[in-house]
């Protein structure tokens, strides 16, 4: 996949900025942008809902680099508890089409409701259908984002995917109540093809 073809939805990047507002402090969200000479307007929630899916992928892994520049090795952390704050705020915001789903999800037996719940993250997520999609592994499960707007132009020797990580954690919780094992066992800023994620059901 080009450059070219990785979109971001402009209404997810305006609730990650907003969330990235709340949980880090807008001082300090500018202090992020300041140190990697980045726009001001990329904190402003406003600002960014009026990009297209070009531009919304762009500054969706422009902020998130920006994050482990400032961060350093606490970016981890702070990055994964964004993408389960993120998960909320994705769900109260969404179309009409995906807050049915969601009440289908719910109204599951709980054994029977993690990969319709990552079906849903992954329906929120993408851009287009298709751009994420999950899969059962006998007892586990595979999330595996085949565009992740989140390492473009990004390279690193190890996976940065943090934020799906969060929301993955923080939507399999809201579903069954339970923790998972998450592990990203691939990621295209590595220079793998996609971006992938483990779900260990019995972690």
């Amino acid at each position: 996949m080009t450059v070219s073809e990785v979109l971001f939805s402009p209404r997810l990047l305006r609730q990650f900025v907003e969330t990235l507002s709340f949980e880090i402090g807008s001082q300090n969200l500018s202090a992020v942008l300041e140190k990697d000479n980045l726009p001001a307007e990329w904190s402003s929630s406003a600002q960014v809902n009026r990009f297209d899916g070009k531009r919304a992928a762009e500054v969706y892994a422009g902020l998130q680099s920006a994050m482990r520049t400032y961060y350093g090795h606490g970016a981890r952390g702070t990055l994964l508890r964004i993408g389960g704050k993120l998960w909320e705020r994705l769900l109260n915001d969404a179309a009409l089409g995906v807050r049915a789903q969601s009440a289908l999800v719910r109204g599951l037996p709980v054994s029977m409701r993690c990969k319709p719940a990552l079906d849903l993250l992954a329906r929120v997520l993408s851009y287009k259908p298709g751009d994420i999609t999950a899969h059962t592994l006998d007892l586990d499960f595979l999330l595996v984002d085949h565009v992740s707007p989140a390492t473009l132009e990004q390279k690193n020797s190890m996976p940065i995917c943090y934020v799906t990580q969060g929301l993955i954690r923080e939507a399999l919780y809201w579903a069954v109540s339970r923790e998972f094992d998450i592990e990203e066992t691939s990621c295209r800023a590595v220079g793998h093809n996609n971006c992938e994620f483990k779900i260990t059901a019995g972690g």
